[in-house]
């Protein structure tokens, strides 16, 4: 059976990017202990406005900011619901969470994906 995956495009302030790392570590700390098989966070090396889309079109990319591309793999999506809904309720996440952020969130792009073909 093929894995799931969670993704996820955002914009983050490159002065926030240490914080942000941060965060993302502690988090995938908490998804892997719930059952993540993976959690990858990668930040834009080579990435350029395109002609009609691109990564920082998506995410309205902003002076002072970069593209973060994201993910997390899980088994499948009942696998991915019971590891979200784990993580949602840890005290560890939600006081992540409930804190101060290091990136405007309504900017970022996300969803969930049946992988289809994995080597």
């Amino acid at each position: 059976m093929a894995n799931y995956v969670d993704g996820f495009v955002m914009p983050i302030p490159r002065k926030n990017t240490e914080a942000y790392r941060r965060v993302a570590k502690a988090l995938a700390k908490i998804w892997r202990a719930h059952g993540a098989l993976a959690y990858v966070e990668c930040i834009a090396d080579d990435v350029k406005p395109g002609k009609w889309t691109s990564f920082p079109q998506a995410v309205k990319l902003k002076p002072g900011e970069v593209v973060w591309f994201s993910w997390i793999v899980f088994k499948s999506r009942a696998h991915r619901d019971r590891v979200n809904a784990a993580v949602m309720k840890d005290p560890r996440a939600q006081k992540i969470m409930s804190g101060p952020t290091t990136f405007d969130g309504r900017r970022m792009v996300y969803g969930g994906f049946k992988a289809q073909v994995e080597a």
